[in-house]
């Protein structure tokens, strides 16, 4: 086991002034380093309370058991490591170390990791009688009443002294002033409060035809599970339900529960959201009047537009005839001067553009002498063409007449041959086309023969 360190406080019998005295923080960081080294790293066991999860991701809670309770602090490095997620009411080993928060001097863990052991013997508690009223069918959501749209007087039960009363009144008086609230006190926190409240909502169910109230609520402000325990008491959920008229709880903040939740007919966030529910209606109506307002005001404004539409008409029927011409006179000027106006406007633009088109006109301008000159050369360059062409033409000419002249039948025939047809005219050119005693006729060079074949040979 490590020593503990010692800081020379001074004499404490020094009255004097002589001795060196010590700072409060220097106090405070001896102290947390003394604490630091004298306990390592350890796991200690309780029941989570007063669980505050910061924006930051850091978790803020009270880590207590029967006979005492410490505060815990766990970084958002640690805490989102969780296999679980923590809450009130709920069994942990804490593995941490002990130390003190120097600035406010607060004896502390730092909450390495946590690890579940089972739930709280309050939030057990909670649990049991939770099953045990929804089996007896206390929960029954086909039994919830609907609330009144538009209640006549309201009762609240709550402590006169809680903040949870002050947020109702000024709920109900920003947005349904008229409404009239009767209060039955009772204490929200103490051993006796659950029977208390229970006395509470049975004498507004007494007396709610007396006391002209249609609606009931049961509030309280946030708090711990300890808190809060009064709201869980099987009395108070047994005159809830028994009570004559709606019941809407407004218990702790949006993420407690109690069992008067459940009991009730319905249940809100917060005491404020309690009287806004209580007050929906009327909330709802008074919007529902401005739309109507606004509706009507814009249909009576078209209609008198509509009227004076007409009664515009109408005057312009009942002006007198010179009047009129006066009037048609004077239009017919504005007409006159707005389309004089318009026409020289209208001769401008084509004026500036017969300009951009003369100018253009001018720069593409041709030359006439260069351009005769180069027609004078392409003629000369054509004549010259066409005098070769018809050249080569007539030579190829010449030539093809006499390649021709070499193929025509008339000089095969000048060589000494003839052509033989028969009878028929169709030419011969074996001896088997022909017999002894056919007639054939023979082309010469000059002149054409007839005979008849004596025999032929093969």
């Amino acid at each position: 086991m490590q020593n503990i360190v010692a800081l020379p406080l001074g004499d404490p019998d020094d009255t004097n002034g002589a001795g060196r005295a010590i700072s409060v923080s220097a106090l405070n960081r001896v102290a947390r380093e003394t604490l630091e080294a004298r306990f390592p790293l350890l796991w200690v066991s309780g029941e989570i309370s007063n669980l505050t999860r910061a924006p930051s991701g850091h978790l803020y809670f009270t880590l207590k058991d029967a006979q005492a309770q410490v505060r815990c602090t766990m970084w958002r490095n640690r805490a989102q490591l969780l296999p679980f997620r923590p809450e009130n009411g709920m069994r942990v080993d804490a593995r941490s170390l002990v130390t003190l928060y120097e600035a406010r001097g607060d004896f502390q863990l730092s909450v390495e990791a946590l690890r579940q052991t089972g739930q709280g013997n309050l939030f057990e508690a909670f649990l049991r009688l939770k099953e045990k009223l929804a089996a007896e069918g206390l929960f029954d959501p086909a039994a919830k009443r609907e609330l009144p749209p538009y209640p006549r007087r309201i009762g609240v039960v709550t402590s006169p002294a809680a903040a949870a009363w002050k947020d109702v009144l000024a709920a109900l008086q920003r947005r349904a002033p008229h409404l009239e609230v009767v209060l039955y006190p009772s204490p929200v926190q103490g051993a006796d409060a659950g029977a208390r409240l229970a006395e509470a909502v049975r004498t507004a169910h007494a007396r709610a035809a007396e006391d002209g109230i249609d609606l009931l609520l049961l509030v309280r402000g946030g708090g711990s599970i300890e808190d809060l325990w009064a709201f869980n008491d099987e009395g108070l959920a047994r005159a809830i339900r028994a009570c004559t008229v709606p019941v809407v709880s407004g218990v702790g903040h949006e993420s407690d529960f109690t069992i008067a939740d459940f009991a009730a007919d319905v249940r809100a966030a917060t005491p404020t959201g309690a009287a806004e529910l209580a007050s929906a209606g009327y909330h709802a109506a008074r919007a529902r009047v401005g739309e109507i307002e606004r509706s009507l005001s814009a249909r009576m404004e078209r209609r008198l537009h509509g009227l004076a539409q007409r009664l515009d008409r109408a005057a312009l029927r009942l002006v007198h005839p010179r009047e009129r011409l006066g009037l048609a006179c004077e239009r017919s000027e504005r007409l006159a001067a707005r389309l004089g106006v318009a026409m020289t406007r209208r001769l401008e633009r084509l004026e500036g553009a017969r300009r951009v088109l003369e100018l253009r006109l001018v720069a593409r301008k041709p030359d006439l002498r260069r351009e005769m000159e180069r027609c004078v050369r392409a003629a000369q360059r054509l004549g010259t063409a066409g005098e070769q062409l018809v050249q080569r033409r007539a030579e190829r000419l010449a030539a093809l007449a006499t390649h021709l002249q070499h193929l025509a039948p008339q000089a095969v025939l000048a060589r000494g041959y003839s052509i033989t047809r028969d009878a028929e005219g169709r030419i011969l050119r074996t001896a088997d086309e022909t017999a002894a005693g056919k007639e054939i006729s023979v082309e010469l060079a000059i002149g054409r023969l007839r005979a008849i074949v004596n025999s032929t040979e093969a």
